[in-house]
C-alpha cells in the first residue's frame, strides 16, 4: 500500500468514526521543513495528525520498540515514519530527521519522548530543541485532547471527541556556545509551556502553573 492511499484509508475513519476537530492549523507554515510538537497520549496521534488539513507532507519519529508489533510496524513503515531507538544516541534517526525537514517537510514529534499513560504532561527532553537547532526550522507546538481514551470509546461504539489545537510556530535564536546547555533547558520548558497552553488544566501536568 501506498502513503496516500494510507492517509485516504485514515481520512475516511477519522471522518466517520470520531468528532474531530482541528483548531487553527492555519499557524502551520504551508510548506517547507517545520517540526510539530505533540502531546503524546496515544497510538491514535500520529494518525489523527495525519489528516490535518495543512500539512500532507507530514512523518513522525516512533520510538523502535513498536517495531516488535506487527500493525505498528507496517503503519510506521506505509507512511514513511522514521524509527528512533530512544534508549540510545541514535544518530542515524537523528540524521533522517534532520533530511526530511531539509527536504520541506513537516515532522511530528513528542518532546516528552514517550507516551503520557496518564494523558498529563511530563517533563520536555531537549532532544526536539536540539533538532530545531540544528536544522533551523519553525516549531509549531500541538495541544491533543481525546485520543487518551478513544479506543475505549470505539469499542462501547461511541465517537469519541478528538480536538487538536495548534500554537503559533516560533523559531529559536542562535545560541552561544558557552550557553548551549542553559539554551537548550530553557526552551525546551518555553516549548512545554506553549503546549500547556493550548491544553486543558486537567492534562497539563508538571507544566500546570
Amino acid at each position: 500500500m501506498k502513503r496516500k492511499t494510507l492517509q485516504r484509508i485514515i481520512h475516511f475513519l477519522v471522518d466517520n468514526l470520531t468528532h474531530t476537530e482541528f483548531v487553527d492549523a492555519d499557524h502551520v507554515p504551508s510548506e517547507g521543513g517545520v517540526i510539530i510538537a505533540i502531546h503524546h497520549m496515544s497510538h491514535l496521534d500520529t494518525p489523527v495528525m495525519m489528516v490535518n488539513p495543512t500539512r500532507k507532507d507530514i512523518t513522525a519519529l516512533v520510538t523502535t520498540k513498536y517495531q516488535e508489533r506487527a500493525l505498528i510496524r507496517w503503519f510506521t513503515n506505509t507512511a514513511e515514519g522514521i524509527w528512533i531507538d530512544r534508549d540510545i544516541a541514535d544518530f542515524t534517526a537523528v540524521r533522517k530527521a534532520a533530511q526530511a525537514l531539509d527536504v520541506g517537510w513537516a515532522l511530528g514529534i513528542a518532546p516528552e519522548g514517550t507516551r503520557s499513560k496518564d494523558a498529563c504532561l511530563k517533563e520536555g527532553k531537549p532532544g526536539t530543541i536540539m533538532l530545531a537547532m540544528k536544522s533551523g526550522v519553525p516549531i509549531v507546538p500541538v495541544g491533543i485532547t481525546g485520543t487518551e481514551d478513544a479506543f475505549d470509546k470505539l469499542k462501547r461504539f461511541r465517537k469519541p471527541h478528538i480536538t487538536v489545537r495548534f500554537g503559533q510556530p516560533f523559531t529559536l535564536p542562535e545560541f552561544k556556545p558557552h550557553e548551549r546547555s542553559e539554551q537548550l533547558k530553557r526552551w525546551t520548558n518555553i516549548l512545554m509551556y506553549r503546549i500547556a497552553e493550548l491544553l486543558p488544566e486537567a492534562y497539563r501536568g508538571v507544566y500546570a502553573e
